[in-house]
């Protein structure tokens, strides 16, 4: 289970986007890196498809980014670290900051 994972709020903590906060929208963990929405904006060249009704021209999207540049956002939307403990036989994120349990994905 890694530290950010898919849904959570992040801020962002260096680079060119830095303070801004925005959800995960991605986890690329072979690169270490994470798409966070509306943070790493690029310019995209798009070609014109008329039979997936695109339509051309530059569009913005966002760069995935290292994951060491964001940092978890508590309940309170405070930044944390990310701690993990053993809780009936499950393993479960908490907040160092708070100690409160981080929702994680439902399998």
């Amino acid at each position: 289970m890694p530290n950010i994972q898919r849904n959570d709020t992040v801020i962002v903590i260096a680079g060119k986007s830095k303070g801004k906060k925005g959800r995960v929208l991605r986890v690329i963990s072979e690169n270490n890196r994470v798409l966070v929405e509306g943070v790493g904006l690029v310019k995209k060249h798009v070609r014109p498809n008329p039979q997936r009704n695109i339509k051309g021209g530059i569009a913005e999207q966002e760069a995935p980014i290292h994951i060491s540049n964001v940092m978890l956002l508590d309940g309170q939307g405070n930044p944390t670290r990310v701690g993990f403990r053993v809780v009936d036989g499950k393993r479960e994120r908490f907040a160092k900051t708070t100690g409160e349990t981080l929702a994680s994905k439902k399998k």
